[in-house]
């Protein structure tokens, strides 16, 4: 496999970047733009949007067509567009909070729809920007700024709610395998409808930090014990300094969990 250069996807005058030191969107963000250039996409002919968080903050850095909307309202902007330029290429780069907490209802009704999107979220189980506060997709027991005992909600399920809301492929990939993310974004750019991709993204500053899951590297080997594949034979060995807190849920599934061809809603009426 030949190497990419990803160098005219970016605005190189805009860097440096503001991610912080560790942070897996990095990763997240070249494997998409990889699956964007080995899918011959016109860069005149993609549109990115995003809303509020550090994951939303890339599009900033993306050459493409690109729209920094309300927090939450990206899906919705995203519509917008498509269904006035159906001949564009539409993705959406979300946070976990951003994407399903105030976004939630926006992203439900897109993936009911069936709108011809890529939703990518980057989940870091936290708020990133914003001081480390506890996220819909926080584990029961992590530390955040506002759980300092744990938090004693339950995690959403982001790939079985998108399935339960319609989406027409789904899947679940982590940051710790990027050859892997290549290929998930190529294929969800490829599919036709709403394909939602949700990304494990580490945060060492807050997430990290918080729950003793050591920097950068240490933190995309626990996100890699998240793998049903890999977790038995890495769950006995010991990879940071502190045993982590929380443990990784037992069994995540990844790649792609869900396909199916349906109608897409282009806005006209039926028949």
């Amino acid at each position: 496999m030949t190497l990419v250069d990803i160098r005219p996807h970016l605005r190189e005058w805009a860097m440096p970047h503001v991610l912080c030191a560790g942070c897996a969107h990095g990763i997240v963000g070249r494997a998409f733009l990889v699956a964007v250039d080995r899918a011959g996409i016109d860069p005149d002919q993609m549109v990115v949007v995003a809303g509020i968080g550090c994951s939303s903050r890339l599009v900033g850095y993306l050459d493409f067509c690109t729209l920094h909307a309300t927090h939450g309202r990206a899906p919705t902007f995203a519509t917008g567009i498509k269904l006035a330029r159906p001949e564009l290429t539409v993705a959406v780069f979300s946070g976990d909070g951003d994407g399903l907490a105030i976004g939630g209802n926006h992203l439900i009704h897109a993936a009911r729809r069936n709108i011809d999107l890529t939703v990518v979220l980057f989940n870091n189980e936290i708020y990133g920007m914003t001081g480390g506060q506890v996220a819909p997709t926080t584990q029961r027991g992590a530390v955040a700024s506002t759980t300092p005992r744990g938090n004693t909600e339950p995690a959403f399920d982001s790939v079985k709610l998108m399935v339960g809301a319609g989406a027409s492929f789904v899947a679940r990939a982590s940051a710790s395998e990027p050859f892997t993310l290549e290929r998930i974004f190529a294929e969800a750019l490829a599919h036709r409808g709403f394909a939602f991709v949700e990304v494990l993204s580490n945060c060492p500053t807050y997430f990290g930090r918080y729950n003793r899951l050591g920097d950068g590297p240490e933190m995309l080997v626990w996100l890699t014990r998240q793998d049903s594949r890999v977790a038995d034979p890495l769950a006995a060995k010991r990879v940071v300094s502190h045993l982590p807190v929380p443990e990784p849920p037992p069994g995540l599934e990844l790649g792609i969990l869900h396909r199916e061809e349906r109608p897409v809603f282009d806005g006209r009426t039926p028949g």
